[in-house]
């Protein structure tokens, strides 16, 4: 049995809450100065360049990437021979949040009740995914997801007839929908299968991929290359001002389901789909 202490993931936690808010994964950086030399639109290379700049400013100045550091979202993977003491998974995650948020001074955006819009002043409590596996494994993922690209995500039920095509029409038409709102250029994660709690959460995990790579399904890798080119046909381009990348790539992921199901998920990404994993 791995015994590790509560303290030590609240502590885990507050760092990679202040990581994910002040550093741009590498592979989007990588991906966006590559998109540079692609861009169609002058305009749109030099807010590709704006974006670059600020990564490196948020970096090096140690400020977070845009005002809207969101609302929390953890993903946790715990082997079975793990036991979590003197403390609550729970809540040390919560109170890592809210040290985090804190000490690397991110803006609070969690209200208590979505009626009455009172702000909790901490941004907990966040959105907690657990994923038991064997062994004695401990990984925790933290993504702060603001609300211009979240607001713009979609979920759908389609009938099981619509098919791939009715697929990649659902997925154009959210992404064409978003226009602007969503920060493109974005990464588009996909959830299909599962039912209809099951597929947003799987089109979220699929943000959680590194660019380029690609679902092991030849099938779905097909899929994800088909979107993308399509979906950078639309025109919208960085930031909504026009040009050819209106997206970094789209990540697909799925799940079995009902013979009389077919739930698809959209999540939408901005070009700060941030995040930041440690592994114990």
């Amino acid at each position: 049995m791995k015994e590790i202490q509560a303290k030590k993931i609240t502590e885990i936690v507050k760092l990679l809450c202040i990581e994910a808010n002040y550093e741009l994964p590498q592979d989007i950086f990588k991906n966006l100065k590559e998109r540079i030399k692609e861009e169609i639109s002058p305009l749109g290379r030099e807010i590709l360049k704006d974006i670059i700049a600020n990564a490196e400013v948020a970096k090096t100045q140690r400020m977070p990437i845009c005002q809207d550091t969101g609302i929390v979202i953890v993903f946790v993977e715990m082997g079975q021979e793990v036991h979590i003491v003197n403390g609550s998974l729970e809540e040390a995650i919560n109170e890592g949040v809210r040290l985090g948020y804190e000490e690397g001074y991110l803006r609070k955006s969690v209200v208590k009740s979505p009626i009455l819009r009172i702000n909790t002043g901490d941004n907990t409590p966040a959105i907690i995914h657990y994923h038991i596996c064997k062994g004695d494994k401990f990984s925790i993922t933290v993504m702060p997801k603001g609300a211009g690209s979240e607001n713009m995500s979609a979920l759908k039920m389609l009938k099981p007839s619509e098919g791939v095509e009715g697929i990649k029409s659902f997925v154009i038409e959210t992404v064409e929908k978003a226009g602007p709102n969503a920060c493109p250029p974005l990464i588009v994660g996909i959830g299909i299968g599962g039912d209809f709690e099951y597929a947003p959460y799987l089109a979220k995990k699929a943000l959680l991929r590194d660019i380029g790579q690609r679902n092991p399904d030849k099938m779905l890798a097909k899929l994800e290359e088909e979107l993308l080119r399509e979906i950078n046909m639309l025109g919208i381009g960085p930031q909504g001002l026009g040009g050819k990348n209106t997206a970094l790539d789209v990540h697909i992921e799925t799940y079995p389901t009902h013979i009389a199901s077919l739930p698809v998920a959209v999540n939408l990404g901005c070009h700060v789909t941030r995040h930041a994993t440690f592994i114990l």
